[in-house]
């Protein structure tokens, strides 16, 4: 799993949740339908936007989504999962990108493909998934051809970079590339107004992805002598923080020009999650959500046994809280089930220890002092709670409250205001 937009379980409304994981399995399993059960394993975070921007641009058909069979990172349960020509569209995309990223370790000669039969067979394995996204993207009347040169061009543009060229010299191809992805979801949609608008949106994703890529990988770059585009043209972490915030709200402004049918789910992970994952990247705000009680073991972020990473939907762990032996996005943690004997919790019930449930040898807290419970007035409000949870905690009282559990982009229409969300720049 790689991408840069991994929402945590506590930023989405259950509905959006479902939706979410429902697009997810969708690029997973259109992956397996038409190239073959290795290809799963281009499943990505990213990968999922293209199918999300295509149901979002038109009405949902009756086939839209199926019953996917039991799986287990859904803890062995079925659940909904979109499928359709977003689906494949994005599987596609997926295919040619992975691939490009495969030959760009073997070009690094990084960690087992420095040896020269994986090297050759990764090579292989590469050129397998540009010929199968070829065709599915040939049968939805996408040309991969502008990924594959977008891809060669980079080669060439980070051969030829140096202290002082400009860091968006390097990031062109991956911006054309995903331009064009995301503009093509309006044509499957029947949308060509948004055409232009999603083509500037994909292009801002594109840099995004690039230059967080290149932050996240600059000192192991460093240490293994790798080639780095912050480190090649002189960008300093101020320069790349501001370039990033101008992406995302490049993107934010992109999406303000086009028309959805249904905007909400687009809207959290493109306006808001795209924040998110820059103050994440650069390390200036992390996700302090406990899940079922305790923090998201340190080591189950990308790369690491759990494929979806500390910082996705499942937190730290593939399964939490049921009572039957897991969990699951629609009966475990996710849907806020807690089973028998499970260590979940539903979202209704207090929380354990701080947040009204006994602490430490039963006793429960007591209400704060003045002060105390302004400062979590504050980061109740902050962060949405009482529009956007089930239930939320009185800051003073600490008693749990009614909450709204809806979107709060939906509920005052925060992509017209400033009331709870930056969007309007």
């Amino acid at each position: 799993m790689f991408g840069i937009v991994r929402p945590c379980a506590h930023r989405l409304t259950e509905g959006l949740r479902v939706e979410w994981m429902a697009h997810l399995c969708g690029l997973c399993l259109a992956l397996r339908a038409d190239h073959g059960q290795l290809a799963r394993v281009v499943t990505n975070y990213d990968g999922l936007i293209i199918s999300v921007l295509t149901e979002a641009q038109s009405e949902r058909a009756p086939g839209a989504r199926r019953t996917a069979g039991p799986c287990p990172l859904r803890g062995m349960r079925t659940a909904p999962v979109a499928r359709g020509e977003g689906a494949k569209l994005a599987a596609a995309v997926s295919l040619v990108l992975a691939s490009a990223k495969v030959r760009d370790h073997v070009t690094d000669r990084d960690g087992l493909l420095a040896r020269r039969p994986l090297a050759a067979a990764a090579r292989r394995v590469a050129a397998g998934w540009d010929r199968a996204g070829a065709r599915t993207g040939s049968a939805l009347g996408f040309d991969t051809a502008v990924l594959l040169d977008a891809v060669d061009r980079q080669a060439g543009l980070e051969a030829s970079a140096g202290p002082g060229t400009s860091l968006l010299t390097v990031t062109e191809p991956t911006e054309t590339a995903t331009a064009a992805a995301f503009a093509h979801t309006a044509v499957l949609a029947g949308r060509p107004g948004n055409t232009v608008p999603l083509a500037e949106a994909g292009r801002f994703f594109g840099r995004l992805a690039h230059l967080l890529d290149a932050v996240e990988d600059q000192e192991q770059d460093a240490a293994s002598g790798a080639w780095n585009p912050l480190t090649a043209t002189g960008t300093s972490r101020a320069e790349a923080r501001r370039l990033a915030d101008d992406a995302v709200h490049g993107v934010r402004l992109a999406l303000r020009e086009a028309e959805f049918t249904d905007h909400r789910l687009v809207h959290v992970l493109l306006a808001h999650e795209l924040a998110v994952a820059v103050d994440r990247t650069f390390g200036t705000v992390s996700c302090t959500h406990r899940h079922e009680g305790r923090a998201a073991a340190p080591g189950s972020g990308p790369g690491t046994g759990n494929p979806y990473g500390g910082g996705g939907l499942y937190g730290g762990r593939l399964s939490e809280g049921s009572g039957n032996g897991g969990g699951s996005p629609d009966g475990g943690r996710l849907s806020g089930g807690s089973g028998n004997g499970g260590g979940g919790r539903g979202d209704g019930d207090p929380p354990p220890g701080p947040g009204g449930a006994p602490g430490p040898g039963g006793r429960r807290p007591g209400p704060r002092s003045f002060l105390g419970g302004c400062g979590a007035a504050l980061l109740v409000c902050g962060t949405c709670q009482p529009c956007c949870r089930e239930s939320w905690e009185g800051p003073w009282s600490r008693r749990r409250r009614k909450g709204l559990d809806g979107n709060c982009c939906e509920l005052c229409n925060c992509c017209e205001c400033s009331c709870c969300c930056p969007c309007d720049g």
